[in-house]
């Protein structure tokens, strides 16, 4: 009990009123769920088997139309000029002449219009063929106009329908699936109407057999349609007490009739009967099918019964339950008044744990709840402003980090040209001093041509060609240097001094640690997705495969034993603009040279490539 009384007293106000609210309607509405459910399995039964009654009240008629649709095709057959001259005359011509004949040709033409509108899908006719008359027959039943329905009786032999007739001398046969050959079933239809007919030729008789064949599947689907009741079955059996069509075959063999016992036991009911069937309780009803004599029964076990009136049961609790939820929503509307408010602030405030706070709307009272809110919006836009503050720090910060990068490329170049031209000066080649002084010009021109640090890809090109220019200079045109980069990309955005670091590298401390001390440089580009990704690459000693994981941490030293803080800067700089997935990809082979993979965003004039081709769109 006390623990009873310090969960409640834990409660907030609107779950207090509301268990109060359940206690008083609960205990009487238990009472009428018991009262009910007694009597809830009659009135399923009741129903359900008045449901099945009317449906199969007009499922029986659908099926005995479908037949005689078949039987129509059938009789219509047999009033044809060609069928009368085969099968009720004595046959005077040759079996040859009578295919080349009209009354032929007509005939096939008329035999497959029937199959097209109607639930028909094959016809075929089964002759005996005469033995002193083979030839002739062969001939017959190989014809251009009737060798698609015409067959030798010899391809019936074996089925288990032309037994029956051989057996019963039966003239008309429904056959049901089993009673065909896989043949027939597999290409004509898997269930047949045949009628027995003769030839009468040169004084003898012989036989012919017309099917009309058809899909047993209609049927099936009927059956299924007729049914209301997961677990139940309807089936249709004929005289010979043979399955027909059913919803499910498996049900059927389980809940299987024998044909006469529902003749003597059931003829003068037209309800369900309750029988034991394999110690299940089930309630079985049939319909005649009057044309082929066969009946249609429809068996609904119990247990889906018990569970559809225990489903009947929940549907009342789940209505009592909804009756239930509308109370406790007035008594919690009542108190919301007042609790409300208060959980709209918590609710707020708990969003602080995943992501920024947002203020709410301004109060409509100015009660404690109103002045509670006004605080915690107050308190919110101090919030924000410290963390602008903070994002602009970080901002700075990066900005900071990008000039300082640049700033340590810029000396490490100018450093590397001025003691080339003071080597020249050395030597007394003053004209090419000034060469070298008006490359130098116009190469710190692209350098300074911009406040900010963004070229584009052309410019850059053109910046490192003045950097092998005066390297070739100093070394006696001994590097040879291959742009190969597209028109199209020339116009695309590059952060400035990308590209001489690695050029300056790759000449440095690749072609001039060769013995020849010479080599080439070639540089490529292409579009890979959004991206711009150049290459540089050259064939000079390369890079120890040791060196390679550390030449971009700012770590590692060249192959002549110098920094890579050019390298490493150029790399960091592309990382801190666009990403960690941007920068320079190292891959070489010792001895055969250096590849260099530079890259970057698509942009052109601040604006990225996928908003270039939506415009342009």
């Amino acid at each position: 009990m006390r623990t009873i009384k310090q969960w409640y007293q834990d409660l907030n106000l609107q779950s207090k009123f509301t268990l109060v609210l359940l206690v008083i309607v609960a205990i009487p509405a238990i009472a009428i769920i018991f009262f009910f459910y007694g009597n809830a399995y009659d009135m399923v039964v009741s129903y359900t088997i008045r449901q099945e009654q009317d449906r199969s009240a007009q499922t029986a008629p659908l099926i005995e139309e479908s037949l005689q649709k078949i039987l129509d095709v059938s009789t219509e057959i047999s009033s044809l000029d060609f069928y009368q001259t085969l099968f009720k005359n004595a046959i005077t011509d040759s079996f040859s002449d009578l295919a080349e004949s009209e009354d032929a040709a007509d005939f096939s033409d008329l035999i497959r219009q029937l199959t097209q509108d109607t639930p028909v899908t094959n016809v075929k006719i089964y002759m005996e063929v005469p033995k002193e008359a083979s030839a002739d027959v062969d001939a017959f039943l190989n014809s251009d106009h009737l060798k698609d329905t015409f067959l030798s009786l010899e391809q019936a032999k074996g089925t288990y329908w032309y037994g029956i007739f051989r057996g019963t001398r039966a003239a008309q046969l429904f056959c049901p699936s089993f009673y065909l050959g896989a043949q027939e079933k597999k290409a004509y239809g898997d269930q047949a109407y045949i009628t027995h007919a003769s030839v009468i030729y040169d004084s003898g008789t012989y036989d012919a057999y017309i099917a009309v064949y058809y899909s047993g599947y209609d049927f099936n689907q009927i059956l299924s349609e007729n049914l209301t009741l997961d677990g139940s079955v309807s089936y249709i059996m004929n005289e010979r007490n043979n399955l027909v069509s059913a919803s499910s075959d498996s049900l059927a063999g389980i809940y299987w009739l024998d044909y006469d016992k529902i003749m003597e036991s059931y003829m003068s009911s037209n309800s369900y009967v309750e029988q034991e069937i394999l110690g299940k309780t089930v309630y079985v009803g049939f319909y005649r099918i009057r044309q082929p004599g066969w009946f249609m029964v429809t068996v609904l076990p119990s247990q889906p019964l018990i569970t559809q009136s225990n489903i009947l049961v929940l549907q009342f609790l789940a209505i009592y339950i909804a009756v239930l939820a509308l109370a406790f929503f007035l008594a919690s509307t009542l108190s919301k008044s007042i609790t409300g408010r208060i959980s709209s602030v918590i609710s707020q405030m708990r969003t602080v744990r995943h992501g920024p706070p947002v203020p709410m709307d301004s109060p409509d009272a100015h009660d404690e709840i109103g002045d509670l809110i006004d605080t915690y919006n107050y308190m919110t836009r101090k919030m924000n402003q410290l963390m602008e503050k903070q994002a602009q720090a970080a901002e700075d910060l990066r900005i900071a980090e990008f000039n300082s990068l640049q700033a340590q490329i810029n000396p490490h170049f100018l450093y590397n040209t001025m003691d080339m031209i003071n080597w020249m000066a050395h030597q007394g080649r003053t004209s090419e001093v000034c060469n070298a002084v008006q490359s130098l010009s116009r190469f710190y021109k692209l350098t300074l041509s911009r406040k900010k640090g963004i070229s584009t890809i052309a410019k850059e090109e053109e910046h490192v060609s003045i950097y092998v220019h005066l390297q070739n200079m100093r070394y006696h045109d001994s590097i040879s240097f291959i742009s190969d980069i597209p028109d199209e990309l020339m116009e695309y955005q590059i952060p400035k001094l990308t590209l001489q670091p690695v050029v300056e590298n790759a000449v440095l401390h690749g072609i001039l640690e060769t013995p020849t001390k010479s080599g080439t440089i070639v540089l490529t580009g292409w579009m890979e997705d959004k991206d711009v990704v150049l290459l540089i690459s050259d064939d000079g000693v390369g890079i120890a495969p040791d060196k390679l994981p550390v030449i971009l941490s700012g770590e590692g030293t060249s192959v002549s034993g110098g920094t890579n803080i050019a390298i490493y800067n150029t790399h960091r700089r592309l990382q801190v603009l666009y990403g960690d997935q941007y920068g320079l990809s190292y891959s070489s082979k010792l001895g055969s040279g250096t590849e260099v993979q530079i890259r970057f965003p698509a942009k052109k004039d601040g604006i990225s490539e996928e908003q270039i081709n939506t415009e342009t769109k």
